[in-house]
């Protein structure tokens, strides 16, 4: 396969001389230009697209960092950017952070490095690495949790109001000692579903006990875990919320240990339309997001900032669905 190097010989130019003439710079001597052009097509040389695209800052690329590739809600996310990235002619790259700050890190340092032409994430925890996309001038969109310390375009869920409702539906039932998991102290969206739990109990005057809460990673082992430590106990709660579908997994596998039914023994509502809720025994009662809408506000946010980079920041604040099914009612 030919390379820059073997058209810049054939054509006695620098390899430098060979990449302006290909990419059309006005700079290059007519005459030099059709020289490397002839010599390219004699040896059949491509240049290597993305690359040719760095060298003129023009990638179509849009980075997609999410924090958890595995739970169906960030994948349809994923879904909703796509569509409207390929509609215009952008492709997708999705980068996996796992919950950590580190990988964060390195996907937004690589970001940085391909020179993508924006990039969409869920930042993780209390710190972020997008100080240095704006340094860079490179158009960023946050999605689920907002950026701390930083203004940006932001697309939430009003999930503490979302919880608050499910909780209230769960008093509504006559459950009395209802019991929250949700993710790691500090994630915003793990922090608003407890206080939305906390506000409905508080304006129910029920009893809230630190005892019925648990906090744990955002994921089927840990919540597998916590709703085992919570359930053990002389009280144990009579209804959970669990605050997304991978830990409602969890929650569950731990249920079905212990011999405890949802909807007869206790009562359940986890965040997140998961495919497979509908389908246990009983139906799982789910906060239902719009994550697909989220991903297409989010990419048309981005494609705008990359467009004009001085618009104000916006946030935008969707609503979530409540989905009543057995899981939730007294049978």
């Amino acid at each position: 396969m030919a390379t820059i190097s073997d058209v810049a010989a054939l054509a006695g130019v620098s390899t430098a001389t060979v990449s302006r003439a290909l990419n059309g710079k006005a700079t290059v001597d007519p005459e030099l230009a059709a020289r490397v052009r002839t010599a390219a097509d004699q040896l059949g040389y491509q240049p290597n697209g993305p690359a040719r695209n760095l060298r003129r800052q023009e990638a179509a690329v849009v980075a997609l960092i999410i924090s958890d590739v595995e739970n169906p809600f960030f994948t349809a996310i994923a879904r909703g950017v796509e569509d409207v990235a390929h509609e215009v002619g952008y492709s997708v790259v999705l980068c996996n952070s796992d919950e950590s700050a580190g990988k964060e890190n390195r996907y937004i340092d690589i970001a940085i490095q391909e020179r993508v032409a924006g990039v969409i994430l869920s930042p993780t925890g209390t710190t972020s690495s997008v100080e240095k996309l704006a340094a860079r001038g490179t158009a960023f969109v946050a999605v689920d949790r907002p950026l701390p310390q930083q203004d940006s375009d932001v697309v939430l869920v009003d999930t503490r109001l979302a919880a608050r409702q499910a909780t209230e539906h769960l008093i509504a039932q006559g459950y009395q000692r209802i019991g929250c998991i949700t993710g790691p102290s500090g994630v915003r969206t793990a922090d608003d579903r407890l206080a939305g739990y906390r506000d409905a109990l508080k304006a129910a005057k029920h009893r809230s006990s630190t005892k019925l809460v648990r906090r744990t990673e955002y994921k089927a082992a840990g919540a597998h875990k916590a709703a085992l430590d919570v359930l053990s106990q002389e009280e144990p709660p009579d209804a959970l919320l669990v605050a997304n579908s991978a830990m409602a997994v969890g929650v569950l596998q731990a249920l079905q240990e212990r011999g405890i039914r949802p909807g007869r023994d206790v009562g359940l509502v986890a965040f997140d339309d998961a495919p497979w809720a509908a389908l246990v025994d009983p139906p799982l009662s789910v906060v239902a997001q719009p994550a697909y809408e989220i991903g297409t506000v989010a990419a048309r946010l981005l494609l705008a900032r990359i467009a004009d980079g001085s618009r104000p920041p916006t946030t935008t604040t969707l609503g979530a669905r409540l989905i009543e099914r057995g899981s939730s009612h007294r049978g």
